[in-house]
């Protein structure tokens, strides 16, 4: 029997663990202490072995973090070319523009696209995640579904890191999970919101929040931040946080954001649609947008110029997004190790929903004035 030196017999047994399955893409390595304790070799045969493999690209080395596997569990198949997307809506809003320019790029490289749509439910997006795994895709692009709260699919994203297939999500990404995202700055997003009414003069500022998704949460944490910044307390009772089943509710029942509106000069909404949708409740109750009330949006969508009056928003580059995530999952399937994860820095896009509080309240107060001589004389 051929002598095996003992550092050729570690590097064969870290690839036979990951043939096997007991290691697999993105795992940490055992320690060189752990697999000088296992193996009684000595640290220099550690690494040796570990020389090895990184040369062959079977693990990476990361300073202060350890040594990770970079190779993908096969289970003895070839590419299938077919790449997975998972999102929340489709022919409405922002999406259509992300999931053509995904579909564009994985085309063009020949791929084909399996696409499912959760309606923001989690048993949707649980059966879509299941579809991909018995499809055996060579990756996956996902927007989170509900990510503002505990997800109940964790076993299959951690199932798709057993299998070594790459998962990129867009939009949002789930607290519980690593994955890297592709997705606006939401909580710059929130805080160039904020300011730019804060800028305009405005100190009474309410806010509408998804409570249900992480944007949400994260546009409401750059709002507070923005309003804390230049001194504005929070008033609780000027903010309306809504979920995914409360959308529709919002304009049959004005009043819930009448109220939260009350002693506001400006609103900051989540998004384009319900920016638009509060517009509408305002005008409905004889307000005027921005004589009475400035409204600003986020997400620079196609509503923002159909409104009435055309609405200030924070542009979001759903094109660009979508474009960045097919092509940054592809680099994924390339090298496990790529830095996948992308945050566009937002700006806003100015239009005539907001005025400066200032002139506002100055006239405002000319007509009250005016008003009370009238009814003197």
């Amino acid at each position: 029997m051929a002598f095996v030196p003992k550092y050729a017999f570690l590097v064969n047994w870290i690839k036979d663990q990951i043939l096997h399955g007991d290691l697999n893409c993105g795992d940490r390595l055992y320690s060189e202490n752990e697999l000088c304790s296992i193996f009684d070799v000595s640290r220099q045969t550690v690494r040796q072995a570990i020389g090895i493999l990184e040369q062959e690209g079977v693990v990476t080395r990361r300073r202060g973090s350890g040594t990770y596997i970079l190779w993908r569990k096969t289970h003895g198949r070839t590419g299938t070319k077919k790449i997975g997307v998972i999102s929340t809506y489709v022919g409405e809003y922002i999406f259509m523009d992300i999931l053509r320019a995904v579909e564009s790029v994985l085309s063009g490289q020949g791929y084909v696209t399996q696409v499912s749509f959760t309606r923001n439910d989690p048993e949707n997006e649980r059966r879509a995640l299941r579809s991909m795994l018995d499809s055996d895709v060579d990756g996956v692009i996902v927007e989170p579904t509900k990510s503002g709260l505990p997800n109940p699919n964790l076993d299959f994203y951690t199932e798709f890191r057993k299998r070594g297939i790459p998962v990129l999500f867009f939009n949002a990404k789930y607290p519980e999970l690593d994955f890297p995202v592709v997705s606006l700055d939401d909580a710059a997003a929130g805080e160039i919101a904020a300011s730019f009414l804060i800028g305009n003069g405005h100190r009474d500022i309410a806010g509408i929040f998804q409570c249900d998704d992480i944007q949400g949460k994260l546009r409401y944490k750059g709002y507070m931040k923005a309003l804390s910044e230049n001194g504005i307390a929070i008033n609780s009772r000027r903010i309306l946080w809504y979920a995914t089943e409360d959308i529709s509710e919002l304009t049959r029942y004005p009043d819930r954001i009448l109220r939260r509106l009350e002693g506001c000069s400006a609103v900051c909404c989540y998004n384009d649609r319900i920016a638009v949708s509060v517009i509408d409740v305002l005008k409905q109750n004889g307000r005027s947008v921005p004589g009475d009330m400035s409204v600003v949006g986020i997400d620079n969508s196609s509503l923002a110029d159909l409104c009435s009056p055309p609405l200030t928003s924070v542009y979001n580059p759903a094109a660009l997004l979508g474009e960045t995530a097919a092509k940054n999952l592809l680099a994924m399937i390339e090298n496990p190790d790529f830095d996948a994860q992308v945050l566009f820095r937002p700006v806003m896009v100015e239009r005539a929903s907001v005025s400066i509080y200032t002139a506002q309240r100055t006239a405002r107060e000319d007509e009250d004035e005016s008003k009370h001589a009238q009814a003197v004389l």
